[in-house]
């Protein structure tokens, strides 16, 4: 099964909202070695002017997972994990998110680009906070290799 263009401009429900945790920004913000004080001390994210403590920019991606995932367990889509790669990622942001954030993503699909057997998706999550103000686009591209029974019904 080939990815499915109809995919393009598709709009998937709003995620559930995530709360983002104070332990969960720490706990991101060492696995990624950022290691400036406002992500793990809440009194450094305070003297610089926020709330609580400050996530990375890429942990944006934990609220865009959700929403992906909800690309990828749709029956229609054509897309196989196992032949899925993550190729590009990029962030658009309004404000930073901090720890105490309510945050909401909802996914569209804006693009599939065909290379050969090989389709490269591309999607925006748009993140909005719990008054429904945007926080972050987070765009990426899938890159979903061919089937490898297409490849031999090509021979």
């Amino acid at each position: 099964m080939a990815v499915n263009q109809d995919l393009v401009g598709r709009e998937f429900p709003p995620t559930t909202p995530y709360l983002v945790g104070r332990e969960k920004v720490r706990e991101f913000a060492r696995a990624v070695f950022a290691d400036a004080p406002q992500h793990t001390d809440v009194e450094a994210a305070r003297a610089a002017g926020f709330a609580d403590v400050v996530a990375p920019p890429t942990f944006a991606m934990v609220i865009q997972d959700h929403t992906l995932q909800q690309l990828l367990a749709e029956p229609d889509s054509g897309i196989v994990l196992a032949r899925t790669i993550h190729a590009e990622q990029k962030f658009s942001y309004t404000r930073p998110i901090v720890a105490g954030d309510e945050l909401t993503g909802q996914l569209r699909v804006t693009g599939i680009r065909m290379m050969g057997n090989n389709a490269m998706i591309t999607s925006e999550a748009q993140i909005t906070d719990a008054e429904g103000e945007h926080v972050v686009t987070a765009t990426s591209v899938l890159l979903v290799g061919a089937d490898d029974s297409a490849e031999e019904g090509a021979e």
